[in-house]
C-alpha cells in the first residue's frame, strides 16, 4: 500500500467527502448524488457507507455542472462527458499506434 502522501498525489485516489466534494465543485450534494444516478461518477464508499470522491471524479463533476448550468439536460451532460473522454482516450491510442509504426518503418 502507497505511502498517504502518495495516495493523495492519486487522481484516482477516494480523498473527498460527499460535503467536501460539493464545496470544492460547486455543486449541491443532490447533484453529486444524481450524477452517480447516471452512472458518470461512482464514487468508492467507505467502511460506514458514506462517498468518497477522487480528483478526477470532481472534475467530471465540473464538467457535468458547467454543462446543466449552461442548460443541457443533466443525462445528456453525462453522455456528452463519457463521449469526449472515449474520443480523447481514442486519439491518444491512435496517437500512440502512430508513433510505434514511425519507429519500426
Amino acid at each position: 500500500m502507497a505511502p498517504p502522501d502518495d495516495m493523495f498525489g492519486d487522481d484516482d485516489y477516494p480523498a473527498y467527502t460527499m460535503g467536501r466534494a460539493a464545496e470544492i465543485t460547486g455543486a449541491t450534494q443532490d447533484f453529486l448524488r444524481r450524477l452517480d444516478e447516471a452512472k458518470l461518477i461512482t464514487p468508492f464508499r467507505s467502511g460506514g457507507g458514506h462517498r468518497r470522491y477522487s480528483r478526477y471524479q470532481l472534475r467530471l463533476a465540473v464538467r457535468a455542472r458547467d454543462l446543466v448550468a449552461r442548460g443541457t439536460p443533466l443525462e445528456a451532460a453525462c453522455r456528452i462527458i463519457i463521449l469526449e473522454d472515449q474520443l480523447e482516450e481514442a486519439l491518444r491510442q491512435n496517437e500512440n499506434y502512430q508513433r510505434q509504426q514511425e519507429a519500426g518503418a
